[in-house]
């Protein structure tokens, strides 16, 4: 329902009561969660965009379609067959626009502490302007001169945006599994029920990962060749068990009460679900067979014949993937979020045990304190006596979000090759990626064990 009340804001151009013109039977809707999911629509806009212009068959299909292609190409000085609206070199350059567009907000919106503000009112409202103004950027980017050296230039600014992105993504995930099991066991300290929970979800956790690298060493290696699979199933699956036991070492515990196995049944289940990633992403090995053809191995079999329908796969895929793209830009934007990247944490005893406090809405106490209706839909204006989360980092957040979005669409540093439709028949640089991914949050999440022991006079709180 709320996606309907986004759509009215965005046609009438209105800013905190956009929701108004939505029918009563709408939901009531918080100003700064409306806020945030106009720039999400903007962010899915750009990005389905880039999508297309990746689609060889999307080009082709206008090609063919579309009277007077050629006419109306030359008309807009898009080359001959509107070359230059397709491929990477397109995609970076719309990339470039929204991430000026984020990056522009985020100057402009640093140091804003209350919603009252001409600043907050900007980055709260004039939604048809914004849309203008990013498709003005957008736009812009395909008349920079010396597109060459822009091109290369930012290959690697985009490459390092990416990277930057997926380290905020697993200090967060690491972030999650403290706050996770300290919550949790802050309510033990009242209800035994609270153990229970917390030995059922580690038991649970532990059985997801064991049964993941049991089924990857069914799949994707065989007795003979498989080399490169059965290395990093063995060496990831290792890691699991090392952090595993350094978690509940006397050492650590000693420091560090409130360490245990819950955090690391977190980590060993994303090691194998980047593992699993990693393995799918990577270029197939193919034999010749008696027969002198080329077999496909250390692969499921299975997952050969899924590949044949080529759009239904990536489609579905490319889907899944930006909606989690989407979904860890809008939950890593949140006020407690920001505070955990830089080092600020809720003091146990304020603790108290919930089974979804990773979703506990900022600013609940003051939700109903202006509560309007305009045309039906119930507005709250939850940030009166302040912002409930932080505009400049949010900025920042979807700034690296589309840099990541141009180099995942764009193969990362296979982009010459790039096409949708090949998304998923994998390349060595997103394998590797991959990997390195892993290894970082296996090592972020020892450095938060062990940072205590290398650093005694130091606080840490996690």
């Amino acid at each position: 329902m709320t996606c309907f009340c986004l759509i009215f804001q965005l046609a009438c151009c209105c800013g905190t009561a956009g929701c108004s013109l939505c029918c009563r039977c709408f939901p009531k809707i918080k100003q700064s969660t409306s806020t945030r999911f106009m720039y999400a629509l903007y962010f899915i806009l750009v990005t389905i965009i880039c999508c297309v212009m990746m689609s060889t068959t999307v080009a082709n299909e206008m090609k063919t379609h579309i009277p007077f292609y050629k006419q109306m190409c030359k008309g807009i000085q898009a080359g001959e067959m509107c070359e230059k609206l397709v491929g990477y070199s397109a995609v970076y350059k719309v990339c470039f626009g929204m991430a000026c567009f984020f990056f522009l907000f985020f100057l402009f919106t640093i140091k804003i502490n209350s919603s009252k503000s001409c600043r907050a009112y900007v980055h709260n409202g004039f939604w048809l302007i914004k849309l203008i103004l990013l498709a003005a950027m957008c736009s812009g980017a395909f008349f920079i001169p010396d597109q060459d050296t822009f091109l290369n230039a930012w290959r690697y600014v985009g490459a390092t945006g990416g990277f930057l992105f997926i380290a905020i993504q697993l200090i967060l995930l690491v972030e999650f599994a403290h706050k996770w099991n300290k919550n949790w066991t802050a309510g033990a300290n009242h209800k035994q029920m609270w153990n229970g929970l917390l030995a059922l979800v580690t038991l649970i956790l532990y059985s997801i990962a064991v049964a993941a690298l049991v089924l990857m060493a069914l799949f994707y290696t065989r007795s003979e060749g498989c080399m490169y699979n059965k290395v990093l199933i063995g060496v990831n699956g290792g890691l699991c068990l090392f952090v595993s036991l350094v978690a509940i070492s006397p050492c650590v515990q000693n420091r560090q009460p409130h360490s245990g196995l819950l955090q690391s049944g977190v980590i060993s289940c994303y090691v194998m679900y980047l593992t699993f990633s990693a393995l799918s992403s990577k270029p197939p090995e193919t034999i010749l067979d008696e027969n002198n053809q080329n077999v496909t191995i250390c692969v499921p079999e299975f997952s050969q014949g899924l590949h044949r329908d080529e759009n239904l796969v990536t489609g579905l895929g490319t889907t899944i993937l930006f909606g989690c793209i989407l979904y860890s830009c809008l939950t890593s934007t949140t006020r407690a979020s920001s505070e955990a990247l830089r080092g600020i944490y809720a003091a146990p005893e304020t603790e108290v045990a919930r089974c979804c406090f990773c979703c506990m809405p900022d600013g609940d106490a003051d939700a109903e304190d202006h509560v309007e209706k305009r045309g039906g839909q119930t507005v709250i204006y939850d940030e009166k006596k302040g912002t409930v989360y932080s505009y400049a980092y949010f900025h920042f957040v979807f700034f690296l979000a589309s840099l990541y979005v141009m180099m995942t669409v764009t193969h990362w540093f296979h982009y010459e090759s790039a096409q949708i439709e090949k998304f998923f028949t994998g390349t060595w640089s997103i394998f590797w990626i991959k990997m390195a991914s892993c290894w970082f949050c296996v090592c972020l999440y020892l450095w938060t064990l062990t940072a205590p022991l290398c650093c005694p006079t130091r606080e840490f709180s996690v």
